[in-house]
C-alpha cells in the first residue's frame, strides 16, 4: 500500500531543521504484514528527544529511516499465527519486541531481549524483515516501529493491547515517555514512599519520573534544568525545589538547600554533564539513575572513591526497567485514577508535515510532548 510518512535521509543537518529539513513527508510503499506481524492504523505519534537524537546524530541508526516510536493506533490486519490481537483493537507500540525466549526475557527482563535489541539496531522488524521501501529502495525501521506515519507494520511482539476508553493521542504517551520516566523511578530505584528525589532533565521523560516520585509521597522533589519556564513547570506538576542548571553553583546551593543531597537522583537529558550534576546531588548512600541515552563514544568518569566510602549505586533505567504486560495496564491505571497526570505533560497537537519545525521546538527546549494526531 501506498501511505505518507516522515522519510529522515541523512543525519546531522545544520539546524535550524525547519530550513535544512533532514526530515521528508512523502509516498512510500509497506508491505503488509508477515507471519507474527500487524498492520496498526496510526492516530497519534508523540515526539520524543531519541527522535531528534538520530536526527542530530547523537544516537547512530541506518539511513534512510522512518521516524518514530512513541504512538498509539488501532489494529487494521493482523498477519499469520497472531491470535491475541483483532483488527479494531487499540493498541500502544513497545520500542523492544520481547522474544520471550533469551535468558534476560526469561529471567523478567524483557526490556533487554537480546533478539530484539540486535533487531532494532540492524533497522529491521524482529523477523528480520523491512516492509518499507520507496522506489524499489528498502527503507529502515526505527526501532521496529516507525510510527511517523499514516500506517505501520510492526511485529506483534512490539505491540500492547490496551482499554479503548483511553484516548489514542494520551495512550501514546505510554508507548515510551510514562514507561521510560516513571518506570525509572518504580521499577529501577524502587524508590519507597516519601524518599527525597531529584530530577535532572525536565522533558517528557523527567517529568513523568517527577510526577511518579510525587505519587509516592517523596518528601523534597528537587527539579534541576537549564530552563525557567521548565522549572516553572516542574513547581507546578509538585517539585518542592528547583534550580538552574546554567548556574555554576547550581550543586553547591542545591546540596545546602537538601542537606547534602537528596536519597535518588535522576538524570533525563542523555548527557554526561547531566549525568555528572545528577550523582553530585545524590548524598551519601544514594542511588543516581540514568535514563537518558548519549552518543556511543561518550564515557561517564566519577570518583572511586566516592563510589565505595559513600556506599553509592548508580544505575542504568531502559524503558523504565518495566516489563510490559503487567506496567502498561497499571500506569493507564493509576492515570485513569488521577494519580499520574500525564495529561498535563502534552503541550500541543501537531500535523506530520510539520515535523522539522517539531524538531527544533524540542532541540530549543520549547515544548514537552508535541502529540503528531493523523
Amino acid at each position: 500500500m501506498k501511505m505518507r510518512a516522515a522519510v529522515l535521509l541523512e543525519m546531522e543537518r545544520p539546524k535550524p531543521y525547519s530550513q535544512s529539513k533532514p526530515v521528508e513527508v512523502v509516498d512510500v510503499d509497506l508491505d503488509p504484514p508477515g507471519p507474527g506481524e500487524v498492520l496498526v492504523e496510526m492516530k497519534a505519534a508523540g515526539v520524543c528527544h531519541s527522535d531528534l537524537s538520530i536526527v542530530n546524530g547523537s544516537r547512530p541508526r541506518p539511513m534512510p529511516v522512518v521516524l518514530g516510536h512513541e504512538a498509539a493506533g488501532v489494529v487494521a490486519e493482523v498477519g499469520q499465527g497472531v491470535d491475541h490481537l483483532k483488527v479494531g483493537d487499540h493498541v500502544v507500540f513497545l520500542f523492544v519486541p520481547s522474544c520471550g525466549h533469551c535468558e534476560p526475557c526469561m529471567s523478567g527482563r524483557p526490556v533487554l531481549c537480546e533478539p530484539g535489541f540486535e533487531a532494532n539496531a540492524a533497522g529491521t522488524l524482529f523477523s528480520g524483515a523491512k516492509r518499507l521501501s520507496r522506489n524499489g529502495e528498502a527503507i529502515n525501521h526505527q526501532v521496529g516501529i516507525s510510527c511517523f506515519a499514516e500506517y505501520a507494520v510492526a511485529s506483534a511482539n512490539s505491540l500492547m493491547k490496551i482499554d479503548k476508553s483511553l484516548p489514542l493521542d494520551e495512550a501514546a504517551l505510554f508507548s515510551c515517555a510514562v514507561v521510560t520516566g516513571a518506570g525509572a523511578v518504580l521499577n529501577t530505584a524502587q524508590m519507597p514512599n516519601g524518599a527525597t528525589a531529584t530530577i535532572v532533565g525536565l522533558g517528557g521523560v523527567g517529568l513523568n519520573a517527577l510526577l511518579a516520585a510525587k505519587m509516592l509521597g517523596a518528601e523534597r522533589i528537587v527539579a534541576v534544568d537549564p530552563l525557567d519556564h521548565k522549572l516553572a513547570l516542574a513547581r507546578q506538576l509538585g517539585a518542592t525545589d528547583t534550580f538552574n542548571a546554567s548556574d555554576p553553583d547550581c550543586v553547591g546551593n542545591m546540596r545546602d538547600a537538601t542537606g547534602g543531597g537528596t536519597e535518588y537522583a535522576f538524570e533525563a537529558v542523555g548527557s554526561v554533564e547531566a549525568m555528572d550534576l545528577a550523582y553530585r546531588m545524590t548524598r551519601r548512600g544514594g542511588t543516581t539513575v540514568s535514563v537518558g541515552l548519549t552518543h556511543p563514544e561518550h564515557d561517564f568518569a566519577l570518583k572511586h572513591v566516592s563510589l565505595v566510602a559513600e556506599e553509592r549505586t548508580v544505575k542504568g533505567s531502559y524503558m523504565g526497567s518495566c516489563v510490559p504486560v503487567r506496567d502498561v495496564p497499571r500506569l493507564i491505571g493509576l492515570y485513569q485514577r488521577g494519580l499520574l497526570p500525564i495529561d498535563k505533560l502534552i503541550s500541543e497537537r501537531i500535523e506530520l508535515a510539520n515535523i522539522n519545525e517539531a524538531f527544533d521546538k524540542l532541540d530549543a527546549g520549547d515544548t514537552i510532548r508535541q502529540i503528531i494526531t493523523f
